[in-house]
């Protein structure tokens, strides 16, 4: 146990240092660039691969790139870890940090009158297979999710994990998915995504697994 921690320190550290920190609302000290989280296990729905969860605090200030490598060519977003929502930023770092997106698959591509988006982050499928632990939402109300954003994913309130989306048109949507940033380059490779088609689903003729299988090969810092 005492090692499983250990390596559990050894790694936010890592996701505080090279890539963002994450952190909820509350600055964890006087004037320090630093805000809490919360993590909580989930064992009712375990990791789908093998990963550590981040370290309650992380910095507030600055950004950090990251590239999601897709079969279709690389997206990079700017995550902005001074902004609404730290934690998810942090997390998701932490995530990127430990190859957890490496080799999956995006389960969900949406292209209505309502909802143009790409779903990643889930092993299985579609809201199937996080991390094995989820954090709050980070959210005032007056969200908006225009082209280009990146924001998380969720099953309800609270139940963020790993799941995220891209906004490759529009999202007419509540304000309830925590926003950490936006695509600073490949958003031609997400169009490119769209127009290879979708295969109609449950939730409709637009909402479905996309038409060519599209897989993050690797997600890395920087560009």
């Amino acid at each position: 146990m005492k090692l499983r921690w250990g390596l559990a320190a050894v790694v936010s550290l890592l996701a505080t240092l090279v890539a963002p920190a994450v952190a909820s609302a509350a600055p964890a000290s006087g004037g320090f660039p630093v805000t809490r989280c919360s993590f909580t296990p989930t064992p009712e729905n375990p990791a789908a691969r093998p990963v550590l969860r981040p370290l309650p605090f992380a910095l507030t200030r600055g950004s950090v790139e990251v590239t999601f490598r897709f079969n279709y060519g690389p997206v990079t977003v700017r995550l902005d870890r001074a902004g609404a929502a730290p934690c998810a930023v942090h997390n998701l770092a932490s995530l990127v940090l430990q190859r957890f997106y490496d080799h999956s698959q995006c389960w969900r591509l949406t292209n209505s009158s309502r909802l143009g988006v790409l779903q990643c982050g889930d092993i299985y499928e579609v809201e199937k297979g996080g991390p094995g632990y989820k954090f709050p939402d980070e959210v005032s109300g007056t969200e908006t999710y225009p082209r280009g954003t990146i924001a998380m994913g969720n099953q309800g309130a609270g139940t963020n994990g790993s799941e995220f989306f891209i906004v490759h048109s529009f999202a007419h949507i509540p304000a309830n998915y925590s926003v950490m940033g936006r695509v600073v380059r490949g958003m031609d490779v997400l169009d490119r995504i769209v127009a290879a088609g979708i295969i109609p689903s449950e939730r409709g003729p637009l909402d479905g697994l996309p038409a060519k299988p599209v897989k993050i090969e690797r997600a890395t810092f920087g560009f």
